[in-house]
């Protein structure tokens, strides 16, 4: 018996009737995989522009570059650090579990704030958590 004996033997045919839908779902898999691709960099970095950094890292009033990434539910809840560096200070902040949509969530959300000293100069990266991800590790 042959390896493609074998293998027509194991699995059942496929109906006439079948091929359709079959076609149908591998036409839908494939244009869904191809803009997938293409919409995963959408949301990546929300905004990129200048702000003066939170008080509570001490970093005092000169404004800074803000990069905000908006992670929603069905993000991974993974946060890299944005330059390679040494850690500084940390600084914890309790608060509320708003919608991060809200403009109010950036202030009264619970945030952890970073101070990273980089070969390039001084970091800050603020963490917020909120409605659904209520928890921030560092």
């Amino acid at each position: 018996m042959s390896l493609v004996d074998t293998v027509k033997n194991a699995f059942v045919p496929i109906h006439r009737e079948g091929y359709p839908f079959i076609a149908a779902f591998g036409a839908a898999t494939l244009f869904l995989g191809y803009f997938s691709s293409i919409l995963f960099w959408i949301g990546i970095i929300s905004a990129v522009g200048p702000a003066v950094p939170p008080r509570e890292l001490g970093l005092g009033n000169a404004e800074m570059t803000r990069i905000s990434v908006f992670m929603n539910v069905f993000s991974c809840h993974v946060n890299r650090a944005p330059v390679r560096g040494r850690i500084a200070k940390i600084e914890h902040r309790p608060g509320k579990f708003l919608n991060a949509e809200l403009d109010k969530a950036s202030t009264e959300n619970e945030r952890n704030g970073l101070v990273i000293e980089s070969p390039n100069g001084t970091v800050a990266a603020v963490q917020i958590a909120g409605l659904v991800a209520r928890r921030i590790v560092c």
